[in-house]
């Protein structure tokens, strides 16, 4: 699996793209049987679909964000949410003088909560940057996809992330995954971390995850995209035919 954009400077330029996608992953522990680059490898199979189904501009991803819940478990490392917050300013600027103005960050770490105040604050004057997937589009990629857990009891290494890899990237998928399961309550996650609920680093149920499902999740998710390009006042055409509708019957296998 190749995590990085191989364009050319003349592809970009024979597309002129007005919308980038930004990958955004994390480094830290998903218990012993998915890689420390698992949120960053899935930020970017899903900004690959995309770019796959939209002529849009794919950036390099992000590879280290805000993972400080998870400190505790060896491996993991972050950066502060001000740098991060940085770091994407700093690109938006970049790319607004090549003439991109509109930008959607693919977050793969659901503890990069700062990305929402990014957006938040881009569109003061006007749409300019979504965030993807939202917590609606995740839903509706479980419910096509045929998922069995939900999205919060569903939290770290679970059914959804490990279908995914096992459909995308399976050599990154190594064994234990179906007897990893663990469920756990956890009000106080940002004052005790995740290592206060669980001695692995697993909160969901990966048990349950296959490649049939990470399949349907990912043509879920790019057929959403296509609500977010509009958000921002783009009507681009996909430039390849994007999945049924999710109305149709999930996958389940």
């Amino acid at each position: 699996m190749n995590l990085l954009p191989t364009a050319t400077s003349t592809d970009v330029q024979e597309l002129q793209p007005r919308v980038a996608v930004l990958p955004v992953g994390s480094f830290e522990q998903h218990g012993k049987y998915l890689p420390l680059i698992t949120d960053t490898a899935i930020a970017c199979i899903v900004a690959q679909e995309i770019a796959d189904a939209y002529p849009v501009h794919l950036l390099p991803p992000i590879t280290i964000s805000c993972s400080h819940e998870h400190a505790a478990f060896p491996g993991t490392v972050s950066i502060s949410a001000r740098t991060l917050y940085a770091v994407i300013d700093d690109i938006r600027a970049s790319l607004a003088r090549s003439g991109i103005h509109k930008l959607v960050i693919v977050n793969g770490h659901g503890g990069n909560y700062v990305l929402s105040n990014v957006v938040q604050e881009a569109n003061v004057d006007g749409p300019a940057v979504s965030l993807f997937p939202l917590g609606p589009d995740w839903d509706r990629a479980r419910e096509y996809g045929g998922l069995e857990s939900d999205r919060h009891a569903d939290m770290h290494a679970g059914e959804i992330e490990t279908s995914i890899l096992l459909h995308a990237a399976p050599e990154l998928v190594r064994e234990g995954y179906g007897n990893a399961d663990h469920g756990a309550a956890r009000p106080f996650l940002l004052v005790h971390g995740t290592s206060n609920y669980t001695e692995t680093g697993v909160i969901g149920f990966p048990s349950l995850a296959s490649a049939g499902k990470g399949i349907a999740v990912l043509e879920s998710l790019t057929e959403d995209f296509a609500v977010h390009l509009s958000a921002l006042g783009e009507a681009i055409a996909p430039t390849r035919p994007t999945p049924p509708t999710v109305s149709r019957n999930p996958v389940i296998d």
